[in-house]
């Protein structure tokens, strides 16, 4: 299982950062009365090192040496804790737990006595992997929240986010999925929040591993998909490289080894120019596997065996055993039968102990986690204690507080009548006020009707009315009407689908609509309208997903929520381009079902956004296909919800999509079917 964690972000290519880097340092060192104890050129080293991390290590090794010397010699505190940070970078893709942790420890005493809270971040997220790489997963988790503790106090969301992940990438590798996925959630809306596109692509890389290992396919490959056009368009090889080998992880579990090796290849290709031999272990791992299954067993022992000496090499568990897997499987396969008796036993011993491991970690997860809580309601009750006790000086504030009122209640008596002639004098004003606001929406009504009469209905029966005349009167052939059948048809389907929004609208503004709420499946009627629409998904090659469970019962008017379901899909493929996605859903919460309309389509501005359910809005647009609206489904939608006891509302960012979530009461329980 494959996950990348994240340490500090770089959203720029690496190979200008080091020439930009190296040629700043080259000036400064060269210009006169330079000093090696400049802070400026120690930051220089610092800053240059972490760029080499993956590409030179052992320039990494030497700058961090040198900024560390130097920044001791000018009692630059903040400059050796920079270097004590980057000695644990190297010593830890080494495979040197200890040696890492020592220097991370020493970094970290050093920023906590400046009290530089940002750099103390930095180093307790690269402790807290460094625990977990080690197989102590206690503290890594701990750590972890430690640091969410700190940068939720400071603000600092960068590091908010980083933790987050590296922590539900934690839950992923001991298969605890549901647990990792909150932390997704939790990340994703800090990304949004931060409105940075490289951790967006990070994320989705990194949930692309996850929701293959659970065997959620599709979705890994939208999300690792959207993850590398976003770093090719950025160059940022390192999460390249991760992001191709998920993507070959993908089809290695479709069982497509063709197109699996393809994308392992071209990871391969960037890890000629990266030092990341704990990323090369599940790469190689991977080609191994897919060579193994296309019979070329030559090869994959060659890939495994690389894998197997780098697991060794670097302590990591998890790869030996998978590569004794394989090597046990390949030297079975060529008869080499003590070769393969060797193997069996290394995985079988790795096995036993991982799995002894797993169960103690999976235990101590808890517990750290439980703890961790327990020392949270503490604090709070701490706080609830002292809340009290202000809470008594309010009440007396309000006590005094009172009695003045109650004094100038006194000294203003004489004023009520008069209060009370402006009161009712008010009132009147007010109900002229609602005629004129009735009177108002009836003449919008009015102008609104006609409006979608002219603009949505008058164009297409005005150009079929031309079409029939031309074809009557001779002046087209046969072969030339039949040419525009699709073209009558969408327009047919247009006229109807407008004619029954208009009639459902114009009931609910004119005479008033009658709601009858009956018990409803509504997987039933999603499943109608996805039926319905279809054709119009299969032509722009979009994908509908139903998540919505058999027997998800309503208490609902059939009509209007078939009304508002049909708007929201239709809604969706219009705004959504090719080889898109839309997705229904339906979460349980108390007595009500929140449904869910989600689309990966051009999203919406906060403009739009602000008068999407206004009903004075005659607002009709046109899909990326050009698709024709009618200007009034979603307010018909909104009056329809709220009709029927629900909330309707979105949330959509530009070229993200847009989520329609509305809610619906359940069936009493006198309303439910007998069994």
């Amino acid at each position: 299982m494959s996950f990348f964690l994240l340490g500090v972000f770089y959203a720029y290519p690496q190979a200008e950062i080091r020439k930009q880097l190296k040629d700043s340092i080259h000036i400064l060192s060269t210009a006169p009365n330079f000093s090696q104890q400049d802070t400026v050129y120690i930051d220089l080293l610092i800053r240059l090192g972490s760029h080499m991390r993956y590409f030179d290590a052992d320039s990494l090794h030497i700058l961090a040496k040198q900024a560390q010397k130097y920044s001791k010699l000018a009692q630059y505190t903040r400059g050796e804790s920079y270097a004590f940070l980057r000695l644990g970078d190297y010593h830890s893709d080494l495979g040197q737990n200890d040696r890492a942790i020592n220097f991370y420890t020493k970094g970290l005493v050093l920023a906590q006595q400046i009290e530089d809270n940002d750099l103390a971040l930095r180093i307790i997220n690269n402790l807290a992997a460094e625990n977990g790489y080690k197989g102590d997963y206690a503290k890594a988790l701990s750590g972890y929240l430690s640091g969410i503790e700190l940068a939720e106090k400071i603000g600092n969301k960068d590091m908010l986010s980083i933790m987050n992940e590296n922590i539900a990438s934690l839950y992923a590798t001991q298969k605890d999925y549901d647990q990792a996925l909150v932390y997704f959630k939790k990340v994703k809306k800090i990304n949004d929040e931060i409105g940075n596109t490289i951790y967006q692509a990070e994320t989705m890389s990194n949930l692309a591993s996850l929701y293959a290992d659970m065997g959620k396919l599709d979705y890994a490959m939208f999300n690792v998909n959207r993850s590398i056009a976003i770093f090719e368009k950025n160059n940022i090889l390192d999460w390249l490289a991760y992001a191709y080998e998920t993507k070959g992880k993908v089809y290695l579990k479709q069982q497509d080894f063709k197109w699996a090796l393809f994308w392992y290849s071209q990871s391969e290709l960037i890890h000629q120019d990266l030092e990341d031999d704990r990323s090369k272990i599940d790469l190689f791992n991977g080609m191994a596997e897919a060579y193994l299954n296309q019979g070329k067993d030559s090869i994959s022992e060659r890939y495994a065996l690389q894998a197997f000496d780098i697991s060794t090499r670097i302590k990591f568990l998890e790869g030996k055993q998978k590569c004794a897997l394989t090597l046990y499987k390949i030297q079975k396969n060529k008869d080499r039968y003590e070769k393969a008796l060797a193997y069996h036993e290394i995985f079988q011993n790795l096995s036993d102990s991982l799995h002894r491991n797993e169960n103690k970690r999976s235990l101590t997860l808890l517990k750290t986690k439980t703890n961790y809580e327990q020392q949270r309601l503490a604090l709070i009750e701490e706080n609830e204690r002292a809340l009290a006790t202000q809470q008594r000086y309010i009440y007396a504030a309000l006590l005094i507080l009172l009695i003045f009122i109650l004094v100038t209640f006194l000294v203003h008596r004489n004023q009520k009548v008069q209060k009370k002639l402006n009161t009712e004098l008010q009132a009147k004003q007010e109900i002229l006020e609602k005629r004129e606001k009735e009177l108002n929406e009836s003449n919008d009504t009015k102008n609104k009707l006609f409006s979608i009469i002219g603009h949505d209905l008058r164009g297409p029966i005005g150009a079929l009315q031309e079409l029939l005349k031309l074809f009557g009167e001779g002046e087209m052939g046969k072969d030339e009407f039949l040419d525009f059948i699709p073209k009558l048809r969408e327009d047919i389907d247009h006229i109807f689908f407008t004619l029954n929004n208009l009639l459902s609208w114009g009931r609910t503004q004119m005479n008033g609509s009658v709601t009858q709420p009956v018990v409803l499946d509504l997987e039933s009627l999603v499943k109608e309208n996805v039926s319905l629409l279809s054709e119009v998904a299969k032509k722009k090659s979009i994908k509908i997903v139903n998540h919505i469970e058999h027997n998800t019962m309503i208490w609902s008017d059939s009509n209007q929520i078939d009304i508002v379901v049909r708007n929201l899909i239709s809604n969706a493929l219009k705004f959504t381009p090719m080889n898109g996605m839309v997705t229904i859903d339906a979460v349980d919460i108390e007595n009500c079902w929140q449904i869910s309309v989600k689309d990966t389509g051009v999203g919406m501005d906060k403009i739009t956004l602000g008068k999407l359910f206004d009903k004075s809005a005659n607002v009709s647009t046109y899909g990326t296909n050009n698709e024709k609206g009618t200007g009034l489904g979603l307010s018909l939608c909104k009056e329809m919800v709220e009709n029927n006891k629900g909330q309707i509302w979105v949330e959509s960012s530009i070229n993200t999509g847009s989520s329609f979530y509305f809610t619906l009461p359940k069936p009493e329980a006198r309303y439910h079917r007998a069994s």
